[in-house]
């Protein structure tokens, strides 16, 4: 039972923060910073041409949109580069701790 609270805990404190980045327009701007980051390292380009060799592999006939976005997710996220993971989540809590 202690495992499903602290589930609910977070759910609920992940909400919280959303709301707070929502409301105060931050979101919208971590966002665009992030893609900006990840056009710059190249991310984007890398997802781009994985996209293109599953199309391939697959075939465009044989795959819907949800197949394709399952199959890049992981690699989507796996390609994120540490320091690209590591500075947006500083400007969280550096944002998180100056609306205390």
């Amino acid at each position: 039972m202690a495992d499903e609270e602290k589930r609910i805990k977070d759910a609920q404190m992940r909400a919280a923060i959303n709301q707070q980045l929502v409301e105060s327009g931050e979101k919208e701007r971590l966002k665009e910073a992030l893609r900006q980051k990840l056009v710059d390292c190249g991310w984007q380009d890398q997802l781009k041409a994985f996209c293109k060799d599953v199309v391939k592999s697959k075939g465009m006939e044989q795959l819907t949109v949800e197949d394709l976005v399952a199959e890049i997710t992981p690699k989507g996220r796996a390609l994120v580069p540490d320091d690209v993971k590591k500075d947006l989540l500083q400007k969280i809590r550096t944002f998180l701790a100056n609306q205390s």
